[in-house]
């Protein structure tokens, strides 16, 4: 039969594991401090890295007042998208003047995209509302967003969609508006944006679907045009015959 532990030994062990937890609890308390330090200096360097970005692409908005964008951010994902899919890419995207894009043209975009164009300034909170109205009855999501959204979108975005995006997107569009005004973000817009796999801007446009110019592009080609603006990759304009016609009497009743 063993001999029991001597009252020695016990209080030596109980010593020893009181004197680790006592260690344990100091390095806890000086762990701590440590901890919420890097926290503060991470969120600090995060706010200054998000303040960077933010004002340089308020730089490249004010600098877009005079310079045509050689490329956007929608320009670069369809071209990584392409290389990731090993697919073949050509892209077309020719800038032109406001000056040479047909009237009707101008008007069968803002009459499609963004009725309010000449009113708002920037967003469009009436066409917001019923956006949100409609998502949450059901129905068919119709789009909120103006032209001047939609272009900070393109230049700096992409298509992808995310809380983050938004948040900055509304920061940027009053910017736009600001430096921009109304006419610059309409040449930016028609020059920019997407009218199918890899063709961007008005001119190119025209050229790709109807072999003519964005400066002679009649009604009836203006409206289909912009009737497939919301889906360029599934949509061709000769298949919008109904949404082209309801553009079109769009135009007619506000005297375009």
């Amino acid at each position: 039969m063993a001999d029991p532990a001597h009252p020695i030994d016990r209080v030596d062990r109980t010593r020893t594991t009181n004197l680790k937890n006592v260690s344990e609890d100091l390095d806890t308390r000086r762990n701590a401090p440590l901890r919420r330090r890097f926290l503060r200096s991470f969120v600090r360097w995060l706010v200054i890295g998000v303040a960077l970005l933010w004002s340089l692409a308020a730089l490249i908005l004010l600098a877009a007042r005079w310079i045509d964008p050689p490329t956007t951010a929608v320009h670069l994902e369809r071209r990584l998208q392409a290389w990731i899919n090993h697919t073949p890419y050509h892209e077309r995207y020719v800038f032109v003047p406001l000056s040479q894009i047909s009237l009707d043209f101008q008007h069968a975009v803002i009459a499609a995209e963004d009725a309010r164009f000449y009113q708002h300034h920037g967003f469009d909170w009436h066409a917001i509302q019923l956006a949100a109205e409609d998502d949450l009855e059901g129905g068919r999501i119709r789009g909120g967003s103006t032209l001047t959204q939609q272009l900070v979108k393109n230049l700096f975005f992409g298509t992808g969609r995310s809380i983050l995006r938004k948040g900055a997107e509304f920061t940027l569009v009053p910017v736009a508006e600001l430096v921009l005004g109304k006419r610059r973000i309409l040449e930016l817009y028609l020059n920019v944006v997407e009218w199918g796999p890899g063709i961007y801007g008005a001119e190119s446009a025209c050229r790709y679907y109807y072999r003519t110019s964005a400066r002679n592009s009649n009604r009836q080609q203006s409206a289909q045009l912009a009737a497939i603006l919301p889906l360029p990759l599934k949509r061709r304009p000769e298949h919008m015959n109904h949404y082209s016609g309801i553009i079109l009497e769009r135009m007619r009743q506000v005297g375009w």
